[in-house]
């Protein structure tokens, strides 16, 4: 599917992944986001939820408030023309989200089975449909898949110490 991208899409696509890389070396769930209008860049986000304690702090939910910040009410006529480039499927809260704001354009990357809330879990088609929103999806999936990967083989210092993992060593493993 990547081929089919405009030279655009890979330019933003590719900052929403190497922003995915960020949190993901900051131990948070690798997933980043850039919102774009005629082009131009107007918001972006990565994943914050651990470094503030706020499980609202999706990245595409981060790069809406910087959004708000920077344009104030201005903020949304951008939103209602923008594009919305992140490296994995939104979940249910930022997609319900996105299709409130009326962004006009989604590309993520791969699709997220356990809390996708575009077309996974959650079906956002009729949302879709009505707004008229394009989507594209599976975009450079592998690279997303194996950010979550490399995460959640991580031990993540931030799980409540019952839902930490306990790691046997292979050699004990009958």
């Amino acid at each position: 599917m990547s081929e089919e991208l405009q030279e655009d899409d890979r330019i933003f696509l590719e900052q929403a992944f190497t922003l995915a890389e960020e949190a993901l070396n900051q131990d948070e769930v690798p997933v980043g986001c850039v919102f774009v209008v005629d082009g131009e860049e107007i918001g972006r986000g990565r994943n914050r939820v651990n470094e503030t304690g706020d499980p609202t702090r999706h990245a595409e939910m981060v790069a809406v408030t910087e959004i708000w910040s920077k344009y104030g009410e201005e903020s949304n006529n951008l939103l209602k023309k923008s594009v919305l480039y992140v490296s994995l499927e939104p979940c249910i809260m930022c997609s319900s989200a996105m299709y409130q704001l009326g962004i006009r354009k989604m590309v993520y990357g791969a699709e997220n089975p356990r809390f996708g809330g575009v077309r996974s879990v959650g079906s956002a088609e009729k949302y879709r449909e009505e707004n008229n929103i394009e989507i594209v999806a599976g975009v450079w999936a592998e690279r997303s898949v194996g950010m979550l990967k490399a995460f959640y083989e991580k031990q993540n210092p931030f799980a409540p110490p019952e839902k930490r993992k306990t790691k046997t060593p292979k050699s004990e493993i009958k």
